[in-house]
Parts: structure tokens; C-alpha cells; sequence
């Protein structure tokens, strides 16, 4: 089937984030685990391709971004969708900004929309300000990130160091009059020879509006909520064929294993949570595996019997993490932990896990490399933004689940374990 819409993610959990909300729409969502280095073959109308590239340094990122771009246009895709987090994850110097820049300059389209928002995990924008929940995104937990602190909450102070056009911004007052004064204030900047612009967005309704208007955009920005009511909008206009519309059945494996190396507020909660309710945990520490790998870990996982939860996990409070940061280098912490979860993924693999809830995006990049996995169906949803999906992993189908930090609420990992059972 000839592609209609060619999704980019910055990282794994936001990809599956994205082919979540496409899926809704019962149409078939493939996601790509990097550039396939194949030929398109048998693609889907909505492709995702999930790339590592968030903290990557900006050339490099640039560079993957276009790589997947040309992919989803030889797949026949002639819209797209560039998806970054919904706490608009990135430094001064980008990387948001200059792939979004990239992206228009390769499609030769002069303007684009930013609008993070997803109102269902409480991610909203008013006045081009970004809020996670009731607070100002300065003022919530990811003003701690390790990787990308974020100190402001102006998307336009954001976004403008990172790219050479002009950057402007259209109000909730003007989404709220609907998508033809959307569409017509699109225009009007665009004549000023504005290129990106910042949409407000508070409702699933501001989205819908926003997504009418820039439906036939080449490109679109934006959190993984924005992408939500496209399916339904193609199939309005006929660019959606019927044979689209397939719900595949997938079985479930019987072991399970939960990894997690997000450090994040929410992450933080839902280990304690699960480990209160009962899970078998093991807790990884950097410094430890700095000094000597990860074969405690590997001993203790291969005498598990997973009659009950299992959990591995590096989550920690931000005084923790920014201790082993200090001693170990901030990268450095990071992939020593990623590593050793992609460890212990193998070697639960190896004794008949087939199911893996995988917190944090660079945790789920590390461990969807280590199992060989290049290609995911998506199935179905756990929380907003986070379903479990299916590949295959040495000749065996595997689930997975890729969730971002602060994703679900604190019953996440018992919520996705209890869909097995279904």
C-alpha cells in the first residue's frame, strides 16, 4: 500500500507514542526501528520511523531525520509528520528546530506548526506558554531532566535560537473561532514570511481544529496528540482507503519482565508501585556497574521463575542521578545503564520471557537494538500514548511495551501487565 502520512519520532517511546494515537483509528500503523535499510516493501498508510536522534548532536540528527525523510518518500508519502515530546525536549542549539528546519528546506515548504500539546497526559499551550499539568513546564519535574532541563516554558524563547526563520504564534482565541480563522491567520502569517509558528492547543477540540487546517501541510511538528484526528479526516476526503482499516490479532507469551531506566517523577512512582504490590526487584547502580558490568544483575535474573512480576530497574531521585552524572559524566551514566538493561533483556529473552515493559526512550532504543528488532505492529493501548506493540526476536513474536518517563499514571506497570491477562 502506497504511504499517505510519513511520521519521524525523535526517540522509540515517542514513536510507539505516535503510531498509538494513529492507531486509534483501527488503520494498520507500521513502526520502523531506524532508517530501514531496505527498500520500502510492503508499507503501511501510516509509517513511523522511530530514530534515536533527541539528545544526538545536531548534525547527526539532521542527518538521520533526512535519511528517513527520503525512505517515507520513495514509500510514496507526500505529508509528514516530524513528532518530539510533548515537554518539547531540547537545548538552545536544538534539535528540534533545526531538523524542523531540514525538513522544510528538503520538502521546499516555507512555513510549519509547533503544538506539543496532549491534553490527555495534561500537556497544554496557552499563549505559546507549554504546561505540564497546572504547572508552567519551568516550573514541573523536567526542570530537572538530566539531558534537557527545561528552564523556560516560552516555546517561542525556546524554538527561536535554534532556527534561522522567523518564529510567531497563534493564540487559543483565534483556534477557538474554528478551523477557516485558523486557516486564514495561517495565511496572513505567512505573507509576513513567518516559517514557524506556534499554535496553542488546551482540548483534544483545539487539535481537532488544528489538524483540519494543516491537514495538506507538507509537514506538520508536533507532540504525538496532533496526529490523533488525521486518520479520520483522510478517510473524510478519500485519501484513506477502506482495505486500510485492519485490526490484527497478536497472542501473548507467558513471562514478562518490566526494565526501567527513566528517571523521571512519574517512573520513580510506578516502581515503588509495583514493588509495593509484590514484583521481584532488582535495583541497578551506575557506579556499581561502572566498576563491575552487569553480572550480578545476569546471575540473578537467569534464577527467576516469573511466576510473580519481575523488575530491573535504574530509576532513581534526581540527587541519585545527578551523583552517578557527577562522577560518571552525564553520557557516560547514561549508556552504562542502558547497556546493562539491554543485557538483561537478552538474557531474559534467553529463558523464555517473551513480554518487556520498557521505561524511558533511551532505555528502549538501547534494548529494541540489542533483540534485533526492526520492525513493530502496534497493538493495543496500556495508557494514552503507550500500547503495547509485537515484532519478532530469533524466530519468536515478542511484545513490547515502550513507554516514556512520565507517561501513565502510577499503576502503569501492573496496568500493562494486566492486559496479558486479557
Amino acid at each position: 500500500m502506497t504511504t499517505l502520512l510519513g511520521c519521524i519520532a525523535d526517540d522509540f517511546t515517542g514513536a510507539t507514542d505516535l503510531a498509538s494515537m494513529l492507531a486509534r483509528s483501527g488503520v494498520k500503523v507500521s513502526l520502523r526501528i531506524g532508517v530501514p535499510k531496505e527498500p520500502p516493501k510492503d508499507t503501511s498508510a501510516f509509517e513511523v520511523i522511530a530514530l534515536k536522534s533527541r539528545t544526538m548532536p545536531v548534525s547527526e540528527a539532521v542527518k538521520e531525520t533526512r535519511a528517513a525523510l527520503s525512505w517515507l518518500q520513495d514509500a510514496g508519502a507526500k505529508r509528514f509528520f516530524w513528532k518530539y515530546c510533548s515537554t518539547f525536549d531540547s537545548t538552545s542549539k536544538g534539535n528540534i528546530g533545526p531538523v524542523a528546519e531540514a525538513l522544510m528546506s528538503d520538502l521546499k515548504t516555507n512555513q510549519t506548526i509547533y503544538c506539543p500539546a496532549f491534553p490527555e497526559n495534561g500537556r497544554s499551550v496557552f499563549m505559546g506558554n507549554l504546561f505540564v499539568e497546572q504547572k508552567p513546564l519551568s516550573e514541573s519535574s523536567m526542570k530537572d531532566h538530566p539531558l534537557t532541563p527545561m528552564r523556560d516554558s516560552n516555546l517561542m524563547r525556546l524554538l527561536e535560537p535554534q532556527v534561522s526563520q522567523p518564529v510567531g504564534l497563534i493564540d487559543r482565541l483565534t483556534v477557538a473561532k474554528g478551523s477557516n480563522a485558523l486557516t486564514t491567520e495561517l495565511e496572513v502569517i505567512k505573507d509576513k514570511g513567518i516559517a514557524h509558528i506556534v499554535i496553542d492547543a488546551v482540548a483534544n477540540s483545539d487539535l481537532e481544529v488544528i489538524a483540519t487546517s494543516c491537514m495538506d501541510m507538507p509537514l506538520i511538528t508536533g507532540g504525538s496528540a496532533l496526529a490523533m484526528p488525521l486518520p479520520e479526516l483522510y478517510m473524510s476526503v478519500g485519501l484513506l482507503p477502506s482495505e486500510a482499516v485492519i485490526q490484527e490479532k497478536h497472542k501473548f507469551g507467558a513471562r514478562s519482565i518490566i526494565l526501567s531506566g527513566s528517571c523521571s517523577v512519574m517512573t520513580n512512582k510506578q516502581v515503588a508501585n509495583v514493588i509495593k504490590a509484590g514484583a521481584i526487584s532488582f535495583c541497578l547502580d551506575p557506579l556499581e556497574l561502572a566498576e563491575n558490568g552487569p553480572q550480578r544483575a545476569l546471575r540473578w535474573l537467569e534464577k527467576q521463575d516469573f511466576l510473580a512480576p519481575v523488575i530491573i530497574y535504574a530509576t532513581a531521585n534526581p540527587a541519585s542521578v545527578k551523583s552517578a552524572q557527577n562522577k560518571l559524566g552525564v553520557a557516560n551514566a547514561g549508556e552504562i545503564v542502558e547497556q546493562a538493561l539491554a543485557a538483561c533483556a537478552l538474557v531474559a529473552q534467553s529463558v523464555g520471557v517473551r513480554n518487556f515493559v520498557i521505561a524511558g526512550g533511551e532505555t528502549s532504543g538501547a534494548i529494541t537494538k540489542a533483540l534485533g528488532v526492526t520492525k513493530l505492529d502496534i497493538g493495543p493501548e496500556i495508557a494514552p500514548g503507550v500500547p503495547w506493540t509485537f515484532s519478532y526476536s530469533k524466530g519468536n513474536e515478542i511484545a513490547l511495551s515502550l513507554k516514556s518517563g512520565n507517561f501513565g499514571d502510577e499503576t502503569f506497570f501492573r496496568q500493562a501487565l494486566k492486559v496479558l491477562e486479557v
